[in-house]
């Protein structure tokens, strides 16, 4: 028995000194990239995609981009605009062997643009598309992707112009007090 408490008293202990102090590294640098989310159709929240953007989508889906900035203190944010497919697309008709998809592209927040650029108006659309198109598809008839060699998604109509998934330090106004 007293093994058993040992143990526990070791876990939780381990357990509350991992999440109450925070290592000096993950305060001061994060990443600056192109973060993907998704909303099935008739969901009103994003969930961040657990894959890239070369998976099926279903008609009636909305598919979300925003460039971000995620540290371990600053956590990454899903677009700013709803996942809304009825505000998206209600208005677009459905068509014969093609489906509708909504898409969001949320260009970010100043504070960690790449030095020199501004920051983009975000895109909403709704993209009508082959039955079979891919996320990827989707994002391709609307703006201008640049990838990595890796596949890694870099840019959207040269927004960033050079970089692709860069670590940085954690802009001071994303910085808790």
């Amino acid at each position: 028995r007293m093994k058993k408490a040992t143990l526990i008293a070791t876990l939780i202990a381990t357990l509350f000194s991992q999440t109450l102090i925070p290592s000096a590294h993950a305060a001061t640098k994060g990443w600056r990239y192109w973060g993907y989310y998704q909303a099935a159709p008739k969901a009103t929240a994003w969930k961040a995609a657990m894959t890239g953007p070369t998976v099926d989508i279903a008609d009636g889906s909305v598919e979300g981009w925003i460039f971000t900035f995620s540290s371990d203190d600053v956590p990454s944010t899903p677009p700013s605009v709803k996942p809304n497919f009825a505000s998206i697309c209600g208005k677009t008709k459905p068509e014969a062997g093609l489906k509708r998809i909504g898409l969001v592209i949320d260009f970010g927040n100043k504070a960690y643009a790449p030095k020199g650029e501004k920051v983009q108006k975000t895109i909403v659309r709704c993209v009508v598309t082959a039955k079979e198109s891919q996320g990827i598809d989707v994002l391709a008839q609307e703006v201008n992707v640049r990838q990595a060699d890796s596949g890694l998604i870099c840019g959207f109509n040269s927004y960033p112009a050079q970089e692709c998934g860069v670590e940085i330090s954690t802009p001071t106004s994303l910085v808790k007090k």
